[in-house]
């Protein structure tokens, strides 16, 4: 397959990696730092000193007919590059990245018949420009494994080494999902800024979040999904209060909230749009 990458960042990166490891050709449209940085490889590299060859570009070529591009960027990102999407030869075009808007916005911009949506299961970060990721496995699928929309590319994917599940209520899914990552963002936003975990009353606020997050995704005609996350939207606010309060504890969160308040202020704003009156303690917690 011809696949071409637009932000190859971790999670971009490690597509790449593992796609053109698998014998894809690849191209990764990159800018600044990072564009620099791989014109110099011309390579994804781990932090173990492994190499999968790419080539490297500052633009989406327009004319190459791309079997895929790849879209990583950061939902407040897409817009930079939908007229490149839009414009290009690609016979599809996959966008990965958290929302709650409505996909019809990207699905009208690169066509219907092109638009695929994805979600990835991957934790992934750079060390001095090296790849360090790890890919969840199908032996936790109980967890979450990548999806995307299109079993064609579930399957491309899986046999590249990132086992993908298809998911076909992706508009569903991406609300849920965002409705149980906010929470955890604006934990791991307190916990980055003061070095320390939330209080009681704090996570109790925050999981009063989680509820009302749930409760807007099903006021808008959605079910929570997948299964296990609707279980976690059933549990009494004592648990939630709980399971954040550890939360807050662990190692991974001062990380995590070290990137910063921008995603989950999109994801608030957008889930505030969509039912302004529903969402009042989402807007007093947004970071």
């Amino acid at each position: 397959m011809k696949i071409a990458i637009v932000g190859p960042g971790a999670i971009g990166s490690t597509f790449a990696f593992h796609l053109a490891r698998a014998g894809h050709d690849v191209t990764v449209v990159a800018r600044g730092a990072r564009l620099a940085w791989l014109e110099k490889e011309r390579a994804i590299v781990t932090t173990e000193e492994q190499r999968a060859p790419v080539e490297v570009s500052a633009t989406l070529d327009a004319i190459t007919p791309w079997d895929l591009v790849l879209v990583t960027v950061l939902e407040h990102q897409v817009d930079e590059v939908l007229p490149a999407l839009r414009h290009s030869a690609a016979k599809q075009v996959m966008f990965m990245f958290n929302t709650f808007a409505p996909l019809d916005r990207l699905r009208d911009a690169v066509g219907a018949h092109r638009f695929v949506f994805g979600f990835p299961a991957i934790f992934a970060e750079f060390k001095d420009g090296k790849l360090k990721a790890q890919v969840i496995p199908r032996s936790l699928a109980a967890l979450q494994l990548t999806i995307v929309t299109d079993p064609a590319w579930a399957e491309i994917f899986s046999k590249a080494g990132i086992p993908t599940d298809t998911q076909t209520e992706m508009h569903s899914w991406l609300r849920t999902h965002a409705a149980v990552v906010v929470p955890v963002m604006i934990t791991a936003t307190r916990v980055h800024e003061r070095g320390s975990g939330l209080s009681w009353k704090e996570s109790h606020e925050v999981a009063l979040g989680l509820a009302e997050g749930f409760a807007l995704v099903r006021s808008l005609g959605h079910l929570v999904t997948p299964s296990n996350v609707a279980v976690l939207g059933k549990l009494p606010a004592p648990l939630t209060t709980l399971g954040l309060w550890l939360l807050s504890r662990h190692p991974m969160m001062a990380s995590l909230g070290g990137k910063g308040p921008g995603e989950a202020r999109t994801l608030i704003d957008a889930m505030v749009a969509a039912a302004p009156a529903r969402s009042a303690r989402l807007q007093s917690l947004r970071p």
